[in-house]
């Protein structure tokens, strides 16, 4: 064990022989190590003298990792013991105060050199100093990279995920973990940090749990969830670390929780490799039964769902969390095999299987794939794809993402992605596919942009237009839904006219900063969703008015935030999007109300924080000149 000198005014006790005595004889360095450094000679005690009644304790060393041995006098009363911590945590000096001004954060080696090096975060709130872990919990971003904000949240440049400073845990997704919350002691001007070296590699994180562990849940009909996705995770965890106690049921036809966005980015098929929480996680650590399989209608009066097989389900609240299913266009051909859609592990895999040549040997192209469809996961499909095969979207706007990023970056990011051997065939519609139902597609029949036919060669077609949101079953069970087939929900997420039911991520249409209700297909809004409506459900009742944030694997990262839906009548491109390096800036008259970004990070998460406060500058301050990553958000110039 290591422990620190600490005056006190009982007996000297009884202490471990194993102690180490860390003994500062050198002046501080930016990384200084009080545990086997060399800078910071230990003395290993092998006989410890303790005189209760002497005026002195005499604490005598036998043997030290430097010559020549040493004897040290402790104060009357004095003994070692003030914090008695792990022995392989250690107390570092990682640098100075004054490195770390108000407002801001920066990160320090806390050990090792290089790529080895093993770092810590240190973010300066109001004056006060906290030490973190220093990657994102998510995908391991560098979050000195990111953005902390006035009120001690420090967001993640990737994908927008938020953590308090004062505490690591976490406020919003995509993230799931809260970062580490390390001792920060203020020695003068130095700092020094203790934790664990090897605690720190890596992305470390505390994932939430359920107090008194799993066994410790009530009885009872408790929270029923309906679907398996990022909302009822994030809604989940949120519950148990709002200190809810009572049963949670999920009701989802997957087997464990999954990170569905590495499915269209990547193609990864490997179940291991995208599963959040197993079923046994969610059973031993958060005390959450899940059952798979589907509701098939919900009987609101008797606060009961229906169960595929029959059986009813009882629940004190009900939170519907189904998300969309993907589109099948009605055209001849689209049941044919080998024409496919994107949204399960099942999906992923039968995409894998059928184009082949998953090592991405480009030698070895031989399948000609066809995606319909050129929003974000037909195009994210089609870009990884590029490499095993030859691919043609084909897509019905002038460019790419017209609707939500505007002509010159959907123009640009096309461009992009032809220099890499994608084709396009836009301001198409699609007639027909060809081939054989058992054996699949031979081509895929379109009307050009000119108007005539064109035939397009094709083994394998993959079907991105869209998902509808899967209300099927409240259709049926009495339930008013929107047009879209979307279900209304107020601030809180409450569905219109059940005190008792919420209504969480795609199937939600609900109150943005743009619309009175909208339907927001995005990740980070799904699971954020969940956390708001844990915190109602948890006694807290709590409105949703986030910022939406996404992200899209387009050759590069496409960073995306928004105050709700694509409205926008001005665009400003500051930047090059067939470059991959830009910032867009879109706009209702002069009022920024989105923004875009390839390769100029932490812009996107700073522009969030910044419509988030309502501080966002003008566009026609933008067009002149000002930058958004230029404003202190230490001293925000409007209340949240």
């Amino acid at each position: 064990m290591t422990q620190t000198w600490k005056r006190d005014s009982g007996s000297v006790g009884k202490h471990d022989m194993s102690y180490v005595l860390s003994l500062k004889q050198a002046e501080p360095t930016d990384n200084v190590q009080e545990q086997h450094h060399r800078r910071y000679p230990t003395v290993v005690f092998h006989r410890m003298l303790l005189f209760r009644h002497h005026p002195r304790l005499l604490i005598q060393t036998a043997r030290a990792s430097f010559p020549p041995a040493r004897t040290i006098l402790a104060p009357p009363k004095a003994f070692l013991s003030s914090s008695i911590i792990n022995m392989s945590e250690q107390r570092v000096r990682v640098g100075s105060a004054k490195d770390v001004a108000q407002g801001k954060m920066k990160e320090f080696t806390f050990a090792g050199e290089g790529d080895d090096a093993v770092k810590v975060l240190v973010s300066n709130v109001k004056g006060q100093l906290h030490a973190t872990s220093s990657k994102c919990t998510h995908y391991g971003a560098p979050l000195a990279n990111g953005v902390l904000t006035g009120d001690g949240r420090i967001i993640c440049p990737w994908h927008g995920a938020c953590f308090h400073a004062k505490n690591g845990e976490i406020e919003d997704a995509p993230a799931l973990d809260s970062i580490l919350s390390l001792k920060l002691e203020v020695d003068g001007d130095d700092l020094f940090v203790t934790a664990d070296p090897e605690k720190l590699k890596g992305k470390p994180g505390v994932a939430p749990s359920c107090k008194g562990g799993a066994q410790s849940v009530a009885k009872g009909k408790g929270v029923v969830i309906v679907g398996g996705g990022a909302g009822a995770i994030n809604c989940v965890e949120e519950l148990r670390k709002s200190g809810y106690q009572g049963s949670i049921t999920i009701v989802s036809n997957e087997q464990a929780i999954i990170d569905r966005t590495k499915l269209s980015k990547a193609l990864i098929a490997d179940a291991d490799k995208v599963t959040w929480r197993s079923k046994s996680h969610l059973n031993n650590v958060l005390g959450v039964e899940l059952q798979n399989t589907s509701v098939t209608k919900v009987d609101a009066d008797a606060k009961s769902v229906t169960l595929e097989n029959g059986s009813t389900l009882e629940y004190e609240k009900l939170v519907l969390a189904t998300g969309g299913i993907p589109k099948r266009i009605p055209i001849p051909g689209s049941d044919f095999k080998n024409v496919l859609v994107l949204r399960q592990i099942s999906d992923t895999k039968a995409i894998n299987e059928a184009v082949g040549n998953e090592d991405g040997d480009e030698s070895k192209k031989s399948k000609n794939v066809v995606v319909i469809g050129s929003s974000f996961i037909g195009m994210e499909a089609a870009i990884a794809l590029t490499k095993r095969a030859n691919v043609s979207v084909v897509g019905m706007e002038k460019v790419p993402f017209e609707r939500v990023l505007g002509e010159e970056v959907g123009q640009g990011l096309m461009q992009a992605q032809v220099k890499n051997g994608l084709k396009f065939y836009m301001e198409a519609g699609v007639e027909k596919i060809e081939g054989d139902k058992s054996s699949g597609p031979t081509s895929v029949v379109i009307k050009n942009s000119q108007g005539k036919q064109e035939s397009i060669a094709a083994d394998v077609v993959i079907l991105g237009v869209g998902v509808a949101p899967a209300t099927n079953f409240l259709k049926e069970s009495g339930f008013k839904l929107e047009k879209d087939g979307g279900i209304a929900v107020d601030s809180k997420l409450r569905v219109e006219g059940h005190s008792d039911i919420f209504a969480i991520g795609d199937i939600a249409a609900a109150p943005t900063r743009a619309s009175d209700h909208s339907r927001i297909e995005h990740w980070n809004v799904a699971s954020n969703h969940g956390r708001a409506v844990a915190k109602t459900l948890a006694g807290t009742e709590t409105d949703y008015d986030k910022v939406a944030i996404f992200w899209s694997a387009l050759g590069s990262q496409l960073r995306y935030c928004g105050s709700g839906g694509p409205q926008f009548d001005n665009v400003y491109v500051d930047g090059k999007p067939e470059e991959l390096k830009f910032a867009a800036y879109y706009a209702e008259g002069d009022e920024v109300v989105a923004v875009a970004t390839m390769g100029v990070d932490p812009l996107m998460v700073q522009c969030s924080e910044l419509i988030r406060i309502r501080a966002m500058p003008k566009l026609s301050e933008i067009k002149n000149g000002k930058n958004p990553l230029d404003l202190d958000l230490s001293t925000p110039s409007a209340k949240i």
